[in-house]
């Protein structure tokens, strides 16, 4: 069960912060975020090396998209496209609200169901595929909002219910300062609270399932020479990988 986190501020310098935690099959090879596509060469996102798309990436224009499948969709179905083309398709455009719109025009019958975060320093959407017969655009709100497996800010769900409050208590990164010591506290915790099972942690393994990796994104209200997007990334399994920045621009 993947996890997104993102702060939506209109009017600061900042507006947009995005934290992800990648929940996946051990054993499942990908490559980190990086330039991975010769005709998408404005891209930088992680690659699934099985499918071939992403779960998470940034574009030049400083666009950024997120997939995480939803409950009991775990994995690829015969017949069906992989969600991760979804990411890519979605940082083919050059500002968010024309990538929600295109997307929201595809056939909801060719992919499993998804949640899928577009965003960029205006605007923000979640577009819903729920086996509702349509893809739903839905704007994200300013301010904090979290998504898994399930609905937006659905607090049900344990791991949810535990991380909100975290990210709203503890400082948000500040990416002229290089500060993002909070946030990639919490998405690396590996702590539950006595009597909780081990994936109510933000970072959790079990047998052959776990948190592989976790990354960052800042995106600037106005990109300049000195201020571009910001996208950092760490690894934990197979191999753990400490956090750095990946070149964005």
């Amino acid at each position: 069960m993947c996890t997104l986190v993102i702060l939506r501020r209109p009017e600061h310098e900042w507006p947009v912060i995005i934290g992800a935690n990648r929940d996946e099959m051990i054993d499942r090879p990908a490559a980190p975020p990086g330039r991975h596509w010769p005709d998408r060469a404005e891209v930088i996102a992680g690659r699934d090396l099985l499918a071939g798309g992403s779960w998470l990436g940034l574009n030049d224009w400083g666009v950024a998209a997120a997939v995480l499948n939803r409950h009991g969709s775990l994995g690829p179905a015969a017949g069906l496209r992989s969600r991760g083309e979804l990411v890519l398709e979605a940082l083919d455009h050059a500002d968010a609200a024309a990538a929600a719109v295109a997307l929201s025009q595809l056939d909801p019958a060719a992919y499993r169901t998804f949640n899928l975060i577009v965003a960029d320093n205006r605007d923000g959407f979640w577009l819903r595929h729920a086996d509702t017969g349509r893809v739903e655009i839905r704007p994200l709100k300013d301010g904090l909002s979290i998504i898994a497996a399930g609905e937006i800010d659905d607090l049900r769900t344990r791991r949810l219910e535990l991380a909100l409050p975290a990210f709203r208590a503890w400082p948000a990164p500040n990416p002229d300062k290089g500060d993002w010591e909070a946030w990639q506290e919490l998405l690396g915790s590996t702590s539950a609270p006595p009597g909780e099972p081990a994936n109510a942690a933000m970072r959790f393994r079990t047998d052959g399932y776990g948190t592989v990796s976790s990354a960052l994104i800042a995106l600037p209200a106005v990109m300049s020479r000195e201020r571009r997007p910001v996208f950092r990334f760490a690894s934990w399994l197979p191999e753990e990988t400490p956090w750095h920045n990946v070149g964005a621009s």
